[in-house]
């Protein structure tokens, strides 16, 4: 029922916001931005709705099906990067696999390419990837069983391979259990900015985190797209759910979204 619920209010958002993109903007109003949450939703592993498992999240593919509903203006992804300096799109921090009967994890920037991308489906149709499974917050792990499966990608992958039309908002993505020296959170940034300014020609691009050190810090390394600092503030505006399509209102400054609803 709580699923359903979500939903419900999300196809209501989803339609308000077509009301208002379709309407001249008020005086004073901000523009109201329809994004697609990891690109057409969030993978719900242990969820009964289907609809919260039929694209595997954070792909090409899931991105281009977002770009295809009707409103949306952006997708929104995670990037990290590995250990070889490689900006890759995931969300989880780490990454789990199944081998002889045991499950392991390894963190996602302890990885180097190479190793990322072994987990699931491959490019290539000759070979066969690792079994990718998830860790849910309630500690069961999950084979990562979706309709539309898909291989894992690049930052630049998705600059190449997805609609032009459609904006990125980057979400720059780091542990919340670990401290972060400048230092490396420069290198990290750097990655990500040298495949933003070689590859995101006309595309719209915004930059987020929860992580205000590496926000106040990309501000710093650049001026040339917006940067937002993320915080939740539930019972305000009751615009993230968990289908994954995400509105949000986008001030002028651009220095910082509030999101009502619950992550996974």
């Amino acid at each position: 029922p709580d699923i359903a619920a979500q939903l419900n209010l999300a196809s209501a958002c989803i339609n308000g916001a077509e009301s208002m993109m379709a309407a001249p903007a008020a005086a004073g109003r901000p523009p109201l931005v329809v994004v697609g949450h990891r690109g057409k939703g969030m993978n719900a592993l242990a969820s009964p709705d289907e609809r919260l498992r039929e694209v595997k999240e954070n792909t090409v593919r899931s991105f281009n099906d977002a770009a295809r509903v009707a409103g949306v203006g952006y997708v929104e992804f995670d990037v990290q990067v590995t250990k070889d300096g490689c900006p890759i799109v995931f969300h989880d921090n780490f990454i789990y696999t199944e081998q002889d009967g045991k499950i392991s994890g390894k963190r996602v920037t302890d990885l180097p390419l190479d190793e990322f991308l072994s987990y699931g489906p491959q490019k290539d149709q000759d070979k066969v990837g690792r079994p990718l499974l998830r860790k849910l917050k309630d500690g069961r792990t999950l084979m990562w069983d979706v309709r539309s499966d898909e291989p894992l990608c690049t930052l630049r992958e998705a600059f190449e391979g997805v609609d032009a039309r459609v904006g990125f908002n980057v979400e720059l993505k780091f542990d919340d259990d670990l401290d972060y020296q400048e230092e490396e959170l420069a290198g990290v940034l750097q990655a990500i900015l040298k495949v933003v300014f070689e590859h995101a020609k006309d595309r719209p691009v915004i930059f987020s985190s929860f992580q205000p050190d590496a926000a106040q810090l990309m501000r710093k390394l650049q001026d040339q797209y917006p940067v937002s600092e993320i915080s939740v503030q539930y019972n305000q505006i009751p615009c993230r759910c968990n289908n994954g399509l995400l509105l949000f209102l986008h001030c002028s400054c651009s220095d910082r979204m509030a999101f009502s609803g619950r992550e996974q």
